[in-house]
């Protein structure tokens, strides 16, 4: 499948190249907005948690997301030369990358992080045009134990917001107030996931906070007094917080969640060609994957993280039959504007820590739930394909499990080690090669590289998830 749809054609103009009209295009777009708007939020507030920050640096982290996803989205849907698929994909802020940022932003600060991501972000792009040919490291078996771990790995941020946030020394940590609004947000998401359908249900994670952080401010629990203190409008500012710092840990660490970002946006590229039947060829993924890449290599230039397709606007653009990519570059507009807005950015920070608690057992489980999805179709019959995923995630389980683990290690790769997501990726796509690739050794008719020869390899299964979602 995925060669077949690979090979070169000339381009003409398809169905995502539809326009409506004005009142239209925007309504459309500000469903794609509601539909993502939840995932874009939660990577800076966790990330910038972790590294201690303000009330104030954390509203200023949510508007520098919101401003790099509405331009990256732009830059994806409209285009520049051959930089964006013009697609009808929405940016964010990728949730691949977070447990990597938040291992390096304790173990190396904030400025470290931003490093990280400039100079993995411009070594993925050099690789944009000869990625399909290193896809072939990441089949479903390297990746559905990479997507498993990111969800894992995750969980303790969602447990220590519902106790009350980052600090056990602080009031109130782990009281039954912080742990009933906790109860209540995932309450509220569970009820609207169940009873509603269609659009409604795919925003539960944005109501949830609604009803959530209203609730806390009834009882007292939830404090906006920085909104007053903010700036309604304000220009985008220019490395927000210091020039970034290089740690050759960190930057390795960085760059194998590169790889992972750019193995799923090839796949969601591919996707959205068969959701809305246009013809993908070799250079338009190269396209998308440059726009990917140079959209979070300058990310930190404006205090915001890598970005990635949000495959969740790929099942709305299924749902809804609107394949329009004019429609999408509205949505990203309206983001770029909300990205001006501080006062936005501080109303979002000033969400209470346990009511981002109850959203995060969902957010992040059902990204464990995705990798355990994509597990479930790898062949483990007269393989060792069980020991690939039994070895990769311990060792992407050990930063959680042991922190200490690595700590008497060479603090390069301690960095490295500590981030579960390149520690599973690391051990899953050697022991993938030395088991499935390499033939050397194994006795002729033993189905040991079922992973590796399996035609439907993870690009066709994301193909088929998506759709079918």
């Amino acid at each position: 499948m995925f060669s077949a749809k690979l090979q070169g054609r000339p381009r003409h103009p398809g169905p995502e190249d539809e326009r409506y009209p004005i009142g239209k295009t925007l309504a459309y777009g500000l469903q794609h907005i509601l539909t993502m708007y939840g995932g874009v939020i939660a990577p800076p507030l966790i990330v910038g948690g972790a590294a201690g920050l303000s009330g104030t640096d954390m509203a200023l982290l949510v508007t520098a997301g919101l401003f790099v996803s509405g331009a990256a989205t732009m830059l994806q849907t409209l285009g520049l030369g051959r930089v964006g698929s013009r697609l009808p994909i929405v940016q964010g802020i990728s949730f691949a990358a977070v447990s990597t940022m938040v291992a390096i932003a304790h173990t190396d600060g904030l400025r470290s992080v931003y490093g990280a991501i400039i100079v993995s972000g411009l070594i993925g792009l050099v690789l944009s045009s000869f990625f399909a040919k290193l896809v072939r490291l990441f089949p479903a078996v390297v990746t559905g134990t990479i997507i498993t771990v990111i969800g894992l790995s995750l969980m303790p941020v969602a447990f220590n917001w519902a106790l009350g946030g980052n600090n056990p020394d602080q009031a109130g940590y782990g009281s039954m107030g912080n742990l009933g609004l906790a109860g209540l947000t995932l309450l509220v998401i569970l009820v609207i996931s169940r009873v509603f359908q269609g659009a409604i249900s795919r925003l539960s994670i944005l109501i949830g906070l609604v009803v959530g952080t209203i609730v806390a401010a009834i009882v007292g629990k939830a404090d906006f007094s920085s909104v007053g203190e903010t700036k309604l409008f304000s220009l985008p500012t220019v490395l927000p917080f210091g020039s970034p710092t290089f740690e050759i840990g960190a930057i390795v660490s960085m760059t194998i969640v590169m790889l992972v970002i750019m193995t799923e946006t090839v796949a969601d590229i591919i996707t959205i060609g068969e959701v809305i039947g246009s013809d993908i060829d070799t250079g338009r993924v190269a396209d998308g994957l440059r726009a990917d890449m140079a959209s979070s290599a300058v990310a930190p230039l404006f205090g915001s993280f890598p970005c990635s397709a949000f495959a969740q606007n790929i099942g709305l653009v299924a749902l809804t039959g609107v394949k329009s990519r004019f429609v999408v570059a509205t949505g990203g507009g309206v983001l770029l504007l909300l990205g001006l807005l501080p006062v936005f950015g501080a109303v979002v920070a000033g969400i209470p820590y346990p009511v981002l608690g109850g959203a995060g057992v969902v957010l992040f489980g059902t990204v464990a739930a995705a990798g355990i999805r994509t597990l479930a179709r790898v062949e483990f019959h007269d393989n060792l394909n069980m020991v690939i995923v039994a070895v990769a995630l311990a060792a992407g389980l050990i930063p959680i499990a042991a922190p200490t683990f690595w700590d008497a290690f060479p603090e390069w790769l301690g960095t490295i080690m500590h981030s579960g997501i390149s520690a599973t990726a690391i051990v899953a796509i050697i022991l993938n090669l030395a088991f499935n690739e390499v033939k050397l050794g194994n006795r002729k008719g033993a189905s040991v590289f079922a992973a590796a020869e399996d035609k439907r390899d993870v690009l066709g299964e994301r193909i088929d998830d998506d759709i079918r979602d």
